[in-house]
């Protein structure tokens, strides 16, 4: 059963992304009414409150409407092959102890039921960086990853091209793509591409080959 009416077909498609956003609203209560109001056309599969209680809002065999416009290697419709959590948090503030720890039970259990890699898991921004910053510069990435929740450099790698790392990576072919790789990665940074976004999108990029 459904709690949002916002959903349709996977158009052939299988879970193989989980997307992870922030609400960017006041709290949970006003995130579901909004994910679950037929008029606002949008919605996500799962939203997680900020003291842990998780609901599911639409069944995940079928396609929620929470990536919008965007790519990730190379392939446009995200909504239809992947699964969207929403995470309450205006996108100001860090996310609360109870938040991060249903967040990581939640995709251990998805990332079985549909067998999606570490590398599968990604960032609203990462798809969409001309659009989208969510889920933002104070969530815990590296937390996950040392869970094996998401990809995280384990040492930088050898100073090669920027945007061909990024692409072999996933990211698409964009003038905000270094911004939505350090909002991830490295979100105190600022200015011009560096050495480092290059040495650690290379470990990224070919430590997956």
């Amino acid at each position: 059963m459904s709690l949002s009416p916002n959903h349709g077909d996977r158009r052939g498609q299988r879970p193989e992304l989980i997307v992870l956003h922030y609400t960017g609203m006041a709290d949970g209560p006003s995130a579901r009414a909004r994910l679950c109001d037929p008029e606002a056309e949008v919605s996500a599969h799962w939203l997680i409150h900020e003291n842990g209680l998780t609901e599911a809002l639409v069944p995940e065999d079928r396609r929620a409407w929470h990536a919008g416009a965007g790519s990730w290697q190379g392939r446009a419709d995200v909504n239809s092959r992947s699964i969207g959590i929403e995470i309450a948090n205006p996108g100001d503030r860090p996310f609360p102890e109870p938040q991060m720890a249903a967040l990581e039970r939640l995709l251990a259990a998805i990332m079985a039921r549909w067998e999606i890699p570490a590398s599968g898991i990604i960032a609203h921004s990462d798809m969409a960086p001309e659009r989208k910053i969510d889920p933002g510069p104070h969530f815990d990435w590296l937390r996950l990853a040392r869970q094996g929740l998401a990809l995280w450099p384990e040492a930088a790698g050898a100073d090669l091209p920027l945007s061909e790392s990024l692409r072999r990576i996933g990211y698409p072919d964009s003038p905000a793509t270094l911004s939505a790789f350090r909002l991830r990665f490295r979100p105190w940074a600022d200015g011009p591409e560096e050495s480092e976004d290059r040495r650690l999108a290379a470990a990224l990029a070919y430590s997956r080959a």
